[in-house]
């Protein structure tokens, strides 16, 4: 087998599709993104990054915050409308008929359909040509109470997160293992 080499670009994927909200709960806006990733453990660090003329960055600059809400099979629709919409011209909680809901440290509101919101206050920025980087500490998470086990963790395989890959939408496939397991001793019996 042989690799075809490509000019430089984006493709590192898959990579989350999440709807991430923005501004108050009285002007909201809901946006897709799918470039977005974790910075840091302890203390939690996540980030973003946007463009500039995208309707959102006007708010996540004016209030310094946002929610990272996680999508589903079921939200795909509305992920990928509200990432070619613009909310200069629509009322995204409405159109997709989302509910708001309030989060507990932010004044954005959270997306109560989500499996799970993650309200985040931005510590830097940083622009480096067509996006712009918001780095934020991650001040809470809430995790819908339908997807928690009998041990109290979060259950991916009960809520088809979906993730971006080269211009499409996928759903997270099967557990192969958990982190440690090619090197976890096997039980005597």
């Amino acid at each position: 087998m042989c690799k075809v080499m490509w000019k430089p670009g984006t493709f590192l994927y898959p990579i989350p599709a999440v709807l991430v909200t923005s501004g108050t709960m009285e002007k909201s806006n809901i946006m897709t993104v799918a470039w977005t990733g974790i910075i840091n453990t302890n203390p939690a660090i996540v980030y973003i990054s946007v463009r500039p003329e995208r309707y959102s960055y006007q708010l996540i600059e004016e209030n310094k915050e946002f929610v990272i809400n996680l999508t589903t099979e079921k939200l795909a629709f509305a992920t990928d409308w509200c990432g070619v919409k613009s909310g200069k011209q629509f009322d995204k909680f409405g159109e997709m008929k989302l509910t708001k809901e309030k989060a507990n440290f932010v004044k954005c509101p959270m997306i109560k359909e989500s499996p799970v919101s993650v309200e985040c206050k931005v510590i830097e920025e940083k622009s480096y040509g067509s996006h712009t980087q918001f780095v934020a500490e991650v001040l809470a998470i809430h995790a819908d109470e339908k997807y928690i086990d009998e041990k109290g963790a979060f259950d991916i395989s009960k809520c088809n997160l979906i993730s971006y890959s080269n211009g499409g939408y996928y759903t997270q496939g099967k557990k192969l293992g958990k982190f440690g397991f090619s090197v976890q001793k096997k039980k005597k019996l």
